[in-house]
């Protein structure tokens, strides 16, 4: 018992003292240079295929070339000069190219950042959770939507759940963090709370998104009008799961969103505007398979420059402002609404680090 104590005690100061190298001396950093474009967190866009089809998901092509290693390394390079010590890989499925995933995040962990990597879980093996680990990785996150598979959802938990397990049992070993992403939808409401006591059990952490169409044309998308969207016969069911979310929340579940996040969803759902800060193309960004740039996610199909990681960026402040006036009505983006909400105030940031810390 000593030794596992001992053990966990190791894991929280490790994962605190590279939480403040790498995430709260850049948020400091930003704030400072408050002007000036700053990521704080970066998407690094590397494989656009997928091996499953969720419906309400646009952001896959099986018909794109994924990632070079070159533009990958030439990505990881130019956002260190930027200031930017958190690279966030993302899909379509990474672990398409496992061993594409694994050098770069080795190189991304050597050069100094956090590295967080989303999956699925379909492609996982303990050999690869081993291997990852070793590599560098600090988060690994389960996209997770149902318990069993539901029609349309195929990301359910008991299909990886040998590959679950294994995870959370070697995230100590490895030093790496283990949280699950849930879509919230209008057909998984039970299982968001089914998911939410697995995530308490196993004393990893959870993030929350609200079902939203695109906004801008994605002409391979096939599900375009399907039954996940949230429409106005599921308002008063989502409002439930969601005041227990937040009931949840208060009582120490470790959960990525702010209970304003949580609160907000109910309005957005319901087609009201809700005023937040977006703060894409200023202190986050999206990096394309091909090296170019956009602020966020529902940008990646835009034909506008805003730049690449070979020449530069080109966010322009004034336009961005211009663009967000409209874009902002229709999206409610987990990570860039909560971005907006620990900016507003620093007092915000404090204590949500004290109360991460508290909670391991």
């Amino acid at each position: 018992m000593y030794g596992v104590e001992l053990r966990t005690a190791g894991y929280r100061i490790k994962n605190g003292s590279r939480a403040f190298r790498k995430l709260v001396i850049p948020y400091i950093q930003s704030r400072i240079h408050g002007y000036e474009f700053r990521p704080l967190l970066s998407y690094l866009y590397t494989e656009w295929k997928c091996n499953i089809d969720c419906h309400y998901c646009f952001q896959f092509n099986n018909k794109v070339k994924g990632m070079s290693i070159e533009t990958a390394i030439q990505s990881i390079d130019w956002l260190k000069t930027t200031g930017c010590r958190l690279i966030a890989i993302m899909g379509g499925e990474p672990l398409l190219r496992r061993n594409f995933i694994l050098e770069v995040v080795e190189y991304a962990a050597k050069s100094g950042f956090f590295v967080y990597l989303p999956t699925n879980g379909r492609l996982l093996t303990e050999d690869f959770i081993d291997r990852v680990g070793q590599a560098g990785v600090t988060a690994i996150n389960l996209a997770v939507d149902c318990v069993e598979e539901i029609d349309g959802l195929p990301k359910a938990l008991k299909l990886i759940e040998p590959q679950f397990k294994y995870l959370v049992k070697q995230q100590k070993k490895h030093g790496y963090l283990v949280f699950l992403n849930v879509n919230i939808t209008s057909k998984n409401l039970e299982d968001v709370k089914q998911l939410t006591e697995v995530t308490h059990e196993y004393r990893i952490g959870i993030d929350y998104h609200i079902n939203q169409p695109p906004y801008l044309e994605q002409t391979h998308y096939k599900h375009l009008d399907n039954d996940t969207y949230i429409r106005e016969e599921h308002w008063n069911a989502v409002d439930k799961v969601i005041d227990w979310i937040i009931s949840k929340n208060k009582q120490g579940y470790p959960m990525v969103n702010s209970i304003a996040h949580l609160e907000a969803m109910k309005k957005f759902v319901r087609g009201e505007l809700v005023q937040w800060s977006c703060r894409a193309g200023h202190n986050t960004m999206f990096i394309r398979v091909d090296g170019t740039l956009v602020p966020c996610f529902d940008m990646t199909s835009s034909k506008k420059d805003w730049g690449n990681v070979f020449t530069g960026y080109r966010f322009n402040p004034r336009g961005l402002k211009a663009m967000k006036q409209e874009c902002i009505k229709h999206c409610l983006s987990t990570c860039h609404y909560n971005m907006s909400h620990y900016y507003d105030t620093f007092a915000r940031s404090l204590k949500w680090a004290t109360k991460h810390a508290r909670i391991g």
